[in-house]
């Protein structure tokens, strides 16, 4: 199968970033196997994470994001490279 990305934005609820900070040292990223984590940032107000994970299983960002609901509301959204979109655009030029 092939592999997807997908953005997922993580809205820390109540702000409160310490809480997600705080299990993510004691208990990692929880991430079920063949969920792989690629990479992330977040905003500087510590409100938000936006991190970049690749699957070719879409229900197992489901249960990832099930095992941090109590502290996080997640949007999820598949995405494609700037190149892959470009030679997309390209055969529509």
């Amino acid at each position: 199968m092939t592999k997807s990305l997908y953005m997922v934005v993580e809205h820390f609820k109540d702000g409160d970033a310490v809480a997600v900070y705080r299990r993510f040292r004691e208990q990692g990223r929880m991430a079920p196997e063949g969920l792989v984590y690629v990479a992330s940032w977040v905003d500087a107000g510590l409100e938000r994470c936006y991190q970049l994970m690749e699957t070719d299983d879409r229900a197992l960002l489901d249960e990832w994001t099930a095992r941090w609901s109590d502290l996080v509301d997640f949007e999820v959204h598949p995405v494609i490279s700037s190149q892959e979109a470009a030679e997309r655009v390209a055969r529509l030029l």
